[in-house]
């Protein structure tokens, strides 16, 4: 599910959010999130479907991104500039999907017997589908603050690749308990 990430994410430059400032530009970018964005949808349906799940999980997934964009809020914190670069900080709330994870997988540790098949053997499906509906189920939301690079190339503010860290916030499967 991580694969997320990457494709998402180039869609987004290449669309460049080209606007008169960085901070309108950060905006723009976030709202095609918020909005369901053609371009999010295409790339959300190329992760979902690359991903190994069953029809039913496969639904599942799509609704649980959907969900996670659709209700993303961000407030722009500050915004900088050093020559055509600036810099946006802007605070976002997503859902935290890496708890969803995390109570998810140490359910599995201690329920190991809730996830086997009709002859008895643990069933990844059973577990991803358990996976799925807790993240699809989670209304604990969680605060993270991303500094945006933006450039400005040809009178247009662009939105760099944010990093690996910061793609992970915006998805709500950042490992906060690493920091």
């Amino acid at each position: 599910m991580k694969k997320i990430l990457a494709v998402i994410m180039v869609t987004f430059l290449l669309c460049g959010c080209g606007l008169s400032t960085a901070k309108s530009a950060v905006e723009t970018y976030l709202k095609k999130y918020k909005s369901l964005d053609s371009e999010v949808l295409v790339d959300l349906e190329n992760i979902v479907e690359s991903e190994n799940l069953s029809e039913k999980d496969k639904d599942k997934y799509r609704e649980v991104l959907k969900k996670q964009y659709k209700d993303l809020t961000f407030e722009v914190l500050e915004e900088e500039y050093d020559g055509d670069i600036g810099y946006v900080t802007v605070k976002i709330s997503v859902y935290d999907l890496y708890k969803a994870n995390k109570d998810a997988s140490t359910y599995l540790a201690n329920n190991t017997d809730k996830f086997l098949d009709d002859d008895g053997n643990y069933s990844e499906e059973l577990y991803t589908s358990y996976k799925l509906d807790q993240m699809q189920n989670m209304n604990d939301k969680i605060d993270y603050t991303i500094t945006f690079t933006v450039t400005k190339e040809k009178d247009k503010y662009i939105v760099s690749q944010p990093t690996e860290n910061d793609l992970l916030k915006i998805h709500g499967i950042y490992n906060y308990e690493n920091d």
